[in-house]
């Protein structure tokens, strides 16, 4: 039998165990709020039995490690969503930002020939597709009066309101798009910290766990480190014996044990768009989620497909209306002047000698006939022209389709948006009802912790007492 001492030394054992559950309890509470914290639990041991005279007794209990709640799987796959949403909110941010300098909002009542949405000025200022129209409505003016000056003057006035519109979008565009790279330099940033303190709490896993026991207030701080890790780059992540993890990027080892072999670069391939690669190798990496890949994504798709659209569009225009207008005679019988300078939405300006002598547009299709309109007719005429260098498409149905299609994609990426944050929330709902603190749990279980010690500190009251009638019996 264990005797009156072993029975003591049940008792001592248990208040520990007691204790040790207080405290454990005592610390979840504290992390209530803590977003990283994974519930820990005590883990709890019958003691060794021993043989009696009346058979194997037990001899008390011991808490033989604390361990934290953890579902690995669902850690892995909220991981996995984080680069998901990564992606998709630097493409919206990035569309948006496109959309917002457009300075056009789009009709999905009015539609084109095309079954394109038409583009409207916001806020009831005048955008490029009201420019287009403004021109083209000035031509036909003309075309009634060809010998007005004030008309002429209108024409040249609509000409420099449609360049200076796509000078001015092409340019906010270009913005976007330095916006865009410097968002992919600080996000690299963002990467390489993340990889040294992964790298840095491997380490001191590492030492604690070598010394016996768990890290989990430190594993805890990785995972929610590998989580941030994951909104900005799709990152593969492998647990070794030893408690580290080591990370890599598209292939590309980052982290091995507690050392940082490679970090990431953003660096310029020669067209001013920045890609990824690895400081030290120069590898290659092309990033399949995370911010950083939704961030290039969207540059070098929709915003720049949008830049292409504008300047094919500023060239049709510069040919066409050029072609058409050099043919004419001016008031004073001159011809061979062009409307338009310039090859693209960068550059298209008005020539500056019509617009101070409007005289000198070439409205009719005859020399010498003042009263002549075929030239400016024609003018008139081409906003119903399907133009072959925009795919058949005329100048304004181009232009909408672009506004729209930019529409559509932002549209598509806030319904994926919507969709993948119920996935998200949804996953850590799971892991919340695994590893999160309940306060009525906690508080449930610091009152048993709190019970089984007085009644362990009864039982070495009640041996107290039992011994002390042994002593006595001496006297």
């Amino acid at each position: 039998m264990l005797g009156l001492f072993g029975t003591l030394n049940l008792a001592t054992r248990s208040l520990a165990t007691q204790r040790g559950g207080t405290e454990v309890a005592g610390h979840n509470l504290a992390n209530v709020s803590n977003p990283a914290y994974a519930r820990q639990r005590m883990r709890i041991e019958t003691s060794v039995t021993m043989l009696s005279e009346l058979g194997p007794q037990g001899t008390g209990a011991d808490g033989v490690s604390i361990e934290r709640l953890r579902n690995t799987l669902l850690d892995g796959q909220i991981v996995e969503e984080a680069s998901v949403l990564g992606s998709l909110t630097a493409q919206q941010q990035a569309l948006q930002y496109a959309q917002a300098n457009l300075g056009q909002r789009i009709d999905r009542q009015a539609t084109g020939t095309e079954g394109a949405a038409a583009a409207s000025g916001v806020g009831g200022a005048q955008g490029l597709a009201e420019t287009l129209t403004g021109l083209f409505s000035a031509f036909q003016s003309l075309s009634t009066n060809p010998t007005s000056l004030t008309d002429r003057q209108a024409v040249m006035m609509k000409a420099q309101d449609v360049a200076t519109q796509f000078n001015q979008v092409s340019h906010r565009l270009g913005e976007v798009n330095t916006l865009l790279n410097r968002s992919v330099e600080s996000e690299v940033d963002q990467v390489n910290a993340a990889i040294k303190d992964i790298a840095s709490l491997n380490a001191q896993i590492m030492g604690v766990e070598g010394a016996g026991g768990m890290a989990n207030d430190l594993r805890d701080a990785r995972q929610q480190r590998l989580e941030e890790l994951g909104k900005y780059a799709s990152i593969t992540v492998t647990e070794s014996a030893s408690g580290a993890v080591d990370i890599t990027l598209d292939g590309v080892a980052m982290t091995a044990g507690r050392e940082v072999i490679e970090q990431l670069e953003a660096y310029d391939p020669g067209n001013g768009q920045l890609l990824l690669r690895g400081q030290t190798s120069g590898t290659a990496i092309n990033l399949s989620g995370g911010s950083l890949q939704g961030t290039i994504e969207a540059r070098d798709g929709d915003v720049a497909l949008l830049q292409t659209t504008l300047d094919n569009l500023a060239s049709a225009l510069i040919t066409r209306v050029n072609a058409v207008h050099s043919a004419g005679y001016a008031l004073d019988g001159s011809t061979g002047e062009n409307i338009f300078g310039g090859t693209d939405a960068a550059t298209i300006s008005v020539n500056s000698l019509l617009l101070d002598q409007p005289s000198r547009v070439q409205a009719s299709g005859v020399a010498g006939a003042v009263g002549d309109n075929q030239v400016v007719l024609a003018l008139a005429r081409l906003s119903e022209e399907s133009q072959a260098s925009l795919g058949g498409q005329k100048f304004g149905d181009s232009y909408n389709q672009a506004v729209s299609r930019l529409g559509s994609a932002l549209s598509s990426l806030n319904g994926q948006i919507d969709n993948e944050t119920i996935v998200s929330d949804m996953l850590n709902r799971q892991r919340d009802s695994v590893s999160g603190v309940s306060l009525d749990e906690e508080m449930t279980d610091l009152i048993r912790f709190q019970r089984a010690f007085q009644a362990s500190a009864r039982l070495v009251s009640t041996v107290d007492e039992m011994l002390e009638i042994v002593m006595s019996l001496k006297r």
